[in-house]
């Protein structure tokens, strides 16, 4: 709360807009009912403030020019404000719906146009409940991948059982999925390590998968086809736990499990490659 001459305690609202007429409108609205109002136009800017003040409210625009977006800015106003509540605009009504999940990330999806006494009513109902709101406790996307590893590889076989052109060699399922638990456990290393984008990691695990599949009869275009199995069932794994997922490091995350997919993908089609080059080579001599 802040506290003005009069000794009354007003609610502070952190207001983030790229649009300055509703920065300017909404803002002077807001402070006309007796809140403090702090405004930024870019998630950078909302971050930066995030990270020196505190605040009862945030009420953020969804939609933000440049890198983030609204919810990045509620993951970060719930790890350093934890009590505030936060509220995010969309202008896409069926987004209200289809983001059902990530109430658990921000406590409202507002659509607009919103009228502004029910704005101002809804945010007085808020603080004056949130003394009773669950605490969410937020996971990075490396411990999701580690905890859910044995639900992911699962997936990961069921998809592949739909693929004829897999399923044509005999195999267990152990000795299918066998590379995954090891591919999966380096995914995780490199995203605990937040190693940049294009990092060259040796990745052991691809390696010895290319070796073993090449004597189990299998071509490239299929070990194209299990890495983009994987992805898929990495991202579903994602998917299924938005409510703890931590969006504030969520994009960047997504972007290095490509990467690093991609990374095992040509170490492991590298592997596969290398016995075959050498036979031709000696055919050659």
């Amino acid at each position: 709360m802040t506290t003005t001459n009069g000794n009354t305690k007003r609610p502070s609202i952190l207001l983030v807009d790229d649009n300055e007429q509703v920065r300017t409108t909404l803002g002077a609205v807001l402070e006309a009912n007796q809140f403090q109002v702090t405004k930024a136009a870019s998630v950078g800017q909302a971050l930066q403030i995030i990270s020196k003040h505190s605040f009862d409210v945030l009420l953020c625009d969804l939609h933000m020019p440049g890198a983030g977006d609204g919810f990045t800015v509620v993951s970060a106003m719930r790890h350093t404000n934890k009590d505030a509540i936060t509220l995010v605009f969309t202008g896409y009504p069926a987004l209200k719906e289809a983001m059902q999940a990530i109430l658990l990330q921000a406590d409202e999806i507002l659509v607009k146009p919103m009228g502004v006494d029910e704005l101002v009513e809804l945010i007085r109902d808020k603080l004056a409940k949130r003394s009773t709101r669950a605490q969410i406790n937020t996971e990075r996307v490396a411990a999701i991948l580690e905890r859910d590893s044995k639900s992911t590889i699962k997936a990961w076989l069921a998809r592949v059982r739909l693929e004829p052109e897999l399923m044509a060699i005999s195999l267990s399922d152990g000795e299918r999925t066998g590379h995954l638990p090891k591919l999966l456990d380096e995914l995780v290393g490199r995203l605990l390590n937040q190693l940049p984008l294009g990092t060259k990691a040796v990745s052991h695990a691809a390696v010895i998968h290319g070796q073993v599949r090449l004597t189990q009869g299998y071509s490239v275009p299929m070990l194209i086809e299990e890495s983009r199995i994987l992805q898929v069932s990495l991202f579903e794994t994602l998917q299924n736990n938005l409510g703890t997922v931590d969006f504030s490091l969520l994009l960047v995350d997504v972007m290095t499990i490509a990467d690093e997919v991609d990374s095992q993908l040509k170490q492991t089609i590298t592997s596969f490659m290398k016995p075959q080059q050498r036979a031709t080579e000696e055919v050659a001599l």
